[in-house]
């Protein structure tokens, strides 16, 4: 694309906009063009900073007349930044930040741009929530379209559990009620397919009562003691009461007021419980939990909901370089808590992490084919995340390290979830959805045969599936 082009591109698009639109050189581009992971450099064409649906539908339509790659942004949270691209058009829905609530009806409506710490403040208000991210400034959208896990999953579900409509803008710049009267095929889909059928510029969620206080916070173990924790969760989690979440974290200790000092930088387990009930019910529940061994730290105690949300906020910091591996683990065997053990002592950057999830409760009780979402038995889903530091010349090392763990606990794994895929390309889509990726490529032919919506976890059309082990994995993010 020429220089001329680049030019007249902004005017062409800001007939029919009643946002900003910005270009390379302009002021508020260079802001606009970051994305959460820092390891991500791009530089699109345009940035269509849409004020409404219609602004939406312009950029689409727009993108495809020019014939120009689409990335859409919400909360710009993609590990592998779908939410940008090189020379495309990035429809960024950022500033949708439109929320109501009906307290009554137990039911909010969210505009696509908003960021789960904005959902909760509006719904927490009426002492209501849903299953949302667990870090606060990730947008609900590409939380929810890949599924949603949370700490309210294992009595309230996943976010796809609780999606009950969407307002969806086509390949061909439509605009689709999308619901269970209306669309139920491609409701299904979007309960879990990502964002390969449209954009989605507003999504209505079933609430719940929550809290608005809730038992919950970090403890920690020293490594020597980590392989009893995990036993014991291994244990601990088939009987677990829907009201309890746990978070896995492992990593080294970081300098917070509860730990002791001189287990700062020390490799250490982390479990975070939540439990979204009777408070006294829930201290006889955790009790168990909280005396295996000897921790380090706990700081388990009432909390407001909004509180837990955000607790995870410091290991996901925007700026840093950051990748992932994941895995569906049906159990913690002994072989794979001796690699998580290990994979822990061996972390080569002070930022870097294993993070996860106790899977089963209200998420096991969904039939298997009620959403996109699965695998849905009881078990554990766990990442290998390294993060590091703008400039830090040993980056390849700490992808090495995460790439490498997730090798090995690959034979204790049984498959991924789509909403934590990273650069494993058209198998890892595979492994995600199984026998669902035909349906979903059925929905792809009718909402998007010439695949516009391509920079997410990518469900093929018909003309690609058979193709599908031959496309190459994205290695960007190792730069």
């Amino acid at each position: 694309m020429t220089t001329t082009v680049h030019r007249e591109l902004p005017h062409a698009l800001r007939r029919h906009f009643r946002g900003a639109v910005l270009q390379p050189g302009e002021e508020g581009y260079d802001e606009a063009r970051r994305v959460w992971n820092g390891a991500i450099d791009r530089h699109p064409a345009l940035i269509a900073r849409c004020a409404g649906a219609d602004d939406v539908q312009a950029a689409v339509r727009f993108a495809r007349e020019h014939d120009l790659p689409v990335a859409v942004r919400g909360g710009g949270h993609s590990v592998l930044g779908y939410g940008v691209c090189d020379g495309g058009v990035v429809i960024d829905l950022s500033h949708l930040k439109a929320v109501s609530v009906d307290p009554a009806g137990r039911v909010a409506r969210a505009a696509g741009g908003l960021t789960w710490a904005e959902f909760d403040l509006a719904t927490g208000r009426h002492g209501l929530a849903t299953t949302g991210g667990s870090v606060s400034s990730t947008g609900i959208g590409g939380v929810t379209l890949g599924g949603g896990f949370g700490h309210l999953m294992r009595r309230h579900g996943l976010t796809v559990d609780n999606l009950r409509a969407a307002d969806l803008v086509t390949a061909d710049g439509e605009r689709l009620r999308v619901d269970a009267a209306t669309e139920p095929e491609l409701l299904w889909g979007l309960r879990g397919g990502g964002g390969n059928f449209g954009v989605v510029t507003a999504f209505e969620y079933d609430l719940h009562p929550v809290g608005p206080v809730v038992l919950g916070g970090p403890i920690f173990w020293p490594l020597e003691q980590a392989t009893q924790v995990l036993r014991f969760l291994r244990e601990f989690a088939p009987t677990a009461p829907d009201e309890l979440g746990v978070a896995v974290v492992a990593m080294l200790a970081p300098p917070m007021p509860f730990l002791p000092p001189e287990r700062y930088g020390t490799p250490v387990l982390g479990l975070l419980p939540v439990w979204c009930g009777d408070l006294a019910e829930g201290a006889a529940a955790l009790a168990p939990l909280r005396a295996v061994g000897r921790p380090v730290g706990d700081l388990v105690r009432p909390v407001p909901y909004r509180a837990v949300q955000s607790l995870l906020d410091l290991s996901a910091s925007p700026g840093n370089g950051s990748y992932w591996r994941s895995h569906r683990l049906p159990d913690l065997s002994d072989a794979a808590i001796d690699i998580v053990v290990d994979l822990v002592a061996s972390i080569t950057s002070p930022l870097s992490l294993l993070n996860g999830w106790m899977i089963g409760g209200a998420v096991s009780r969904v039939a298997p084919d009620a959403t996109a979402v699965g695998p849905r038995e009881p078990g554990f889903e766990l990442r290998v995340i390294a993060n590091w530091r703008p400039g830090d010349a040993d980056h390849e090392r700490h992808l090495s390290w995460a790439r490498e763990g997730w090798a090995r606990l690959r034979p204790h794994g049984a498959g991924q979830y789509a909403t934590f895929l990273s650069d494993e390309g058209p198998a890892g889509v595979q492994a995600a959805y199984g026998d669902r990726l035909g349906r979903l490529t059925a929905l792809k032919d009718r909402f998007d045969p010439s695949n516009v919506f391509r920079l997410n976890p990518n469900i093929p059309t018909s003309q690609d599936l058979s193709a599908i082990r031959n496309l190459p994995t994205s290695k960007e993010v190792t730069r």
